[in-house]
């Protein structure tokens, strides 16, 4: 027949809408028009179809050849779409007969040769087709990060040949299937390494329970960053249901990586970023750092340094836990439900507060270098600690023996534990309806609360904070209720020496 339809996706964020290419071949000069809002780079496909079916033995229709990709009103952009538009001419011209397309998806970009190779976002388009009910073809390349999501039916094919003779059941090819279970492995720097810093250690562990933000402040070489890089390996690793969430944004970006596909996120961008590479977007929008750190951290080191414009970005993901990028022709919605940890040094030279070294910055000075930090970024920290100096003697002591981040780990997991099981989520996630019901204070410790809030000046959503806090102290705890330890716990890492 002259006309046949194949079914591809295109990538939207990490949604794959499914699109419809229509061929049509009818009488007329010989051509090929490409229609359905295609940008430049599908435009090409028709030059490179023409040379793969050629060098591939088939040939090319010498009469007038319309493709449609449907809907008209989405935008189309890459070479995802070669494989659909040479299936579909090959079907349309009588040279594929009596094949049934409709149950398949098809995605690959075509070298001249004929041979596919890989594109990104594979995995949100895999999850999609299997959602459809429809078995995904795909290049050999995308195969193992295809077959994350184990329910699909995929096969994968090295060469256009491949695809056809699977078709016309000559040479079927084979389903992939996952290379097996995830390891349990843990990767990363260890807890044990770090001497000292009780504190910060316990604010680390209260912020993996409760998937708290955390900002950390103190002198040069204290170890913030080191800290900071440990708080993935006591985080109880993703399940597959995250996992495929975290996946899928790796996945449109072309940075996914199968064997750590079940492993905590730690992005740690540089202080020079700017606000589209941590946001995201640009103009063909693609996900930021904020939605990289997804169910993981989200570092920020010198977190002054970091433009102002950046960090005012990140209030309202850290509220929603997902990023809106709105374009005159598309609107996106990113996940970005990341942890937010960050250091600074208390003053430019950064030796305010130090035992043994002078600071040598002016008052003015300090003051323009905290102001460069906004009141309601600060009021979204849950926690703010001081990574003090360590004494000598700490720092080269080969008796004290640390907590591994395993031990960690399975205080944290039991915490978070108690969190589904009363609640469903994790405390970071509570609303303030939920947080009245499940952070219940004594009338006595209420008005220890009340009378802190009025000397401190703390905001509604800093109160919000400090019970969700004083909530996951309990949960490590073991203990059902609110104690007054937990809560004036939670009032000092709220309130200790803030930069403020």
């Amino acid at each position: 027949m002259s006309v046949s339809k194949v079914y591809t996706r295109a990538s939207l964020g990490v949604e794959a809408p499914s699109i419809c290419v229509e061929t049509h071949i009818s009488n007329g000069l010989p051509s090929l028009t490409i229609v359905g809002m295609p940008e430049t780079s599908v435009k090409e496909a028709r030059e490179r179809v023409r040379s793969a079916l050629l060098n591939s033995g088939f040939e090319f229709p010498t009469r007038r050849v319309t493709i449609n990709l449907a809907p008209a009103d989405l935008p189309k952009q890459g070479g995802r779409y070669d494989l659909a538009i040479a299936l579909g001419i090959l079907s349309a011209s009588g040279q594929l007969p009596d094949v049934e397309l409709s149950h398949y998806e098809c995605l690959g970009e075509l070298a001249l040769t004929g041979e596919l190779r890989d594109i990104p976002g594979v995995l949100p388009a895999t999850m999609a087709s299997w959602k459809s009910g429809r078995a995904l073809l795909i290049p050999e390349q995308n195969a193992r990060e295809a077959a994350l999501c184990q329910t699909a039916t995929i096969y994968a094919a090295r060469h256009l040949l491949d695809v056809c003779a699977h078709l016309l059941d000559r040479q079927p090819l084979l389903k992939q299937k996952a290379d097996g279970e995830p390891s349990e492995r843990l990767v990363g720097p260890d807890m044990s390494e770090v001497k000292g810093q009780h504190l910060p250690r316990r604010a680390l562990e209260v912020a993996a329970a409760g998937r708290l933000n955390l900002l950390m402040y103190g002198p040069p070489g204290t170890g913030k960053s080191m800290l900071a890089a440990r708080l993935p390996g006591i985080m109880p690793k993703m399940g597959a249901r995250e996992a495929l969430e975290v996946a899928s944004v790796y996945s449109v970006c072309g940075e996914l990586k199968a064997e750590e596909v079940f492993e905590r996120p730690f992005r740690h961008p540089h202080h020079s970023a700017s606000p589209v590479s941590l946001i995201g977007g640009g103009s063909t929008p693609k996900p930021g750092e904020a939605s990289l750190a997804h169910l993981g951290v989200l570092f920020l080191d010198e977190l002054p340094e970091f433009s102002r414009q950046s960090l005012e970005m990140l209030r309202e993901p850290l509220e929603s836990g997902e990023v809106v990028i709105s374009r005159a022709r598309s609107r996106i919605k990113l996940p970005a439900r990341f942890q937010l940890v960050a250091a600074m040094n208390p003053c430019p030279c950064g030796y305010q507060g130090h035992p043994s070294r002078r600071c040598t910055d002016t008052p003015q000075q300090i003051e323009n270098y905290r102001r460069k930090l906004s009141g309601p970024l600060l009021d979204r920290f849950d926690m703010h600690v001081e990574v003090a100096h360590q004494p000598s003697s700490v720092l080269i002591s080969v008796k004290e023996e640390a907590e591994s981040s395993a031990t960690i780990r399975e205080r944290v997991g039991f915490a978070q534990e108690r969190q589904f099981r009363r609640q469903g989520k994790l405390n970071a996630y509570l609303s303030p309806a939920e947080i009245s019901d499940v952070c219940q204070l004594s009338s006595t410790l209420r008005a220890e609360l009340e009378r802190t809030m009025d000397r401190l000046s703390l905001s509604a959503r800093s109160v919000h904070r400090v019970l969700r806090l004083a909530r996951t102290l309990a949960d490590l705890a073991s203990e059902e209720g609110i104690s007054q330890s937990h809560l004036l716990e939670a009032l000092a890492f709220r309130a200790l020496d803030r930069p403020t």
